[in-house]
């Protein structure tokens, strides 16, 4: 098993960064691709954007390409999500997400663990 818990959200300008963090625990963190999710009330989970178990491929909603950066470090355990030019549209609480097996990186359902969320909030 693994435990995931965010870190780094809050409150930003319009045009501003934030960096999101994923800690893991566990030995096998290396084992996982890992994915970022996000979600607003009364609408259905997004997913954002994804990372192989090595870090060699990465995956984005179209919409974040060129502002958000996804990147691990396995020897740390740790996922980040580097978000810059941040609009009031990527308001959502934001969820890192771990999978042992390939498949739709799009598919909650296909995730094995959840962290509890961290809010982001880009006001305009």
């Amino acid at each position: 098993q693994v435990q995931l818990a965010e870190s780094g959200g809050g409150l930003v300008q319009a045009g501003g960064s934030l960096r999101l963090s994923c800690a893991a625990s566990g030995r096998t963190f290396s084992r996982y691709w890992m994915g970022w999710f996000r979600q607003v009330p009364g609408k259905e989970r997004e997913f954002v954007s994804g990372i192989t178990k090595s870090g060699g491929s990465t995956y984005y909603l179209e919409s974040v390409k060129g502002r958000f950066t996804i990147s691990r470090d396995n020897a740390k355990n740790t996922v980040s999500l580097q978000m810059n030019s941040l609009k009031a549209e990527d308001t959502a609480v934001y969820y890192c997400a771990a999978r042992l097996s390939p498949g739709n990186w799009v598919q909650g359902d296909e995730y094995d663990y959840w962290g509890q969320g961290t809010q982001v909030t880009v006001s305009s």
